[in-house]
């Protein structure tokens, strides 16, 4: 059992050289493995800032609280020690790499991650079992990372990366973003297969309830200014559909 626990965090966002600002104001919260946490709120409300600052992002700095996986401080722990210990990032908006095909990309960090290198038949073999599952064309390993891709590709190709390094705790960043219904419904499958096959943690950042449609979320909690504003069930995700978020923005106003 994997767990996951965010407690007192606070972080600033570095803007320019010198200047900051405090986003994250107070931060608590628990995700065990198998469980899916909807983190909804308003634009400007931190929940990207959270993602990035957990996954160890340079822009933003943590300056108070823990940030413990099974009991150890990720904090401590470099951007890459942070993944091999277990912690995945979907990008809200999954940055190109040309030159680097998605292929050699793919094993390099499966490699990292696992600790050896898996034989290239075998990976092949995996990586197009996953793509397959994705509904992405095997042509696209040989291409640059996320080079050219559309927005649904790029989505993708995250959880492809999810799929194939099988992480305790994953936090999915607005993964629903851009994407058209059939493209949601591939990339929420795969998600949903992750969290099944690896008992994985799922903390999944969104505006919008279709997503929770096919990702069902054990728990939703609404972000306001810095915090964690209200927390319940699937049916505060439904509350926040019809009504929004004006009572939460004009308290944390």
């Amino acid at each position: 059992m994997t767990k996951f626990e965010l407690r007192g965090v606070r972080a600033d966002v570095l803007i320019g050289a010198e200047e900051r600002e405090e986003i994250l104001k107070g931060v608590d919260l628990t995700i065990n493995s198998g469980e899916t946490h909807a983190i909804m709120g308003p634009n400007g409300s931190g929940k990207s800032t959270l993602a990035y600052a957990i996954a160890g992002h340079p822009k933003y700095e943590i300056t108070a609280g823990e940030v413990l996986l099974d009991g150890e401080n990720v904090l401590e722990m470099s951007v890459d020690e942070r993944a091999r210990a277990g912690l995945f990032l979907a990008m809200q908006y999954p940055v190109e790499v040309p030159g680097v095909s998605m292929s050699n990309f793919l094993r390099s960090s499966v490699t990292s991650v696992r600790g050896e290198a898996p034989k290239l038949r075998a990976f092949s073999k995996e990586l197009q079992g996953v793509m397959s599952d994705l509904s992405i064309d095997s042509s696209f390993a040989a291409r640059g990372v996320n080079e050219g891709f559309s927005g649904g590709e790029k989505k993708r190709h995250e959880i492809l990366q999810l799929e194939l390094l099988k992480p305790k705790m994953a936090i999915l960043d607005e993964t629903d973003s851009g994407l058209d219904v059939d493209a949601l419904k591939v990339v929420s499958k795969g998600i949903n297969r992750a969290k099944e096959n690896h008992e994985m943690g799922v903390m999944l950042i969104t505006h919008y309830t279709r997503i929770l449609n096919y990702v069902k979320p054990d728990f939703v909690h609404v972000f306001a200014d810095g915090r964690i504003a209200e927390s319940g069930g699937p049916e505060l995700a439904d509350a926040l559909e019809s009504d929004g978020y004006e009572r939460f923005v004009k308290a944390g106003a």
